[in-house]
């Protein structure tokens, strides 16, 4: 059975920092791309940031530059997102996904109504950044 079970979410003043973490179960974790979305209330659900459990190739979208890492531990199977000097704007559920493409097509493609088509999702943790 395939699980992926995300965590780490909470209420942080702006500027404050997170880290999600997004443990993986019942799959090769070398054969998939692992990602993060969002969805904030009244907006479509969209890419963050993606990795390869390979060899740990990443692709962030515009909205994880500069203040998002991901980051992979393959021997737990567990990918990390260290979100920094959190803006409001990033208050949503953030949930973790998995399917057998690279990172950047995880993240390029499969936002909005193309989520569902990924092949495991997990729940999501909220994030809450206060003014």
């Amino acid at each position: 059975d395939v699980q992926l079970q995300a965590s780490g979410g909470g209420l942080v003043q702006a500027g404050g920092s997170l880290r999600l973490s997004c443990q993986v179960s019942g799959l090769s974790f070398d054969d998939y791309a692992i990602g993060w979305f969002r969805q904030a209330p009244g907006k479509e659900r969209e890419a963050v940031v993606c990795i390869e459990g390979s060899d740990g190739t990443t692709y962030y979208t515009d909205s994880a530059k500069g203040r998002f890492t991901i980051s992979s531990d393959n021997a737990k199977n567990t990918v990390y997102l260290q979100m920094n000097n959190l803006k409001p704007e990033d208050t949503a559920v953030y949930y973790c996904a998995a399917d057998r493409l690279t990172s950047r097509t995880l993240c390029t493609y499969y936002s909005g109504s193309y989520y569902s088509r990924i092949d495991y999702r997990g729940q999501g943790t909220q994030v809450t950044v206060s003014s």
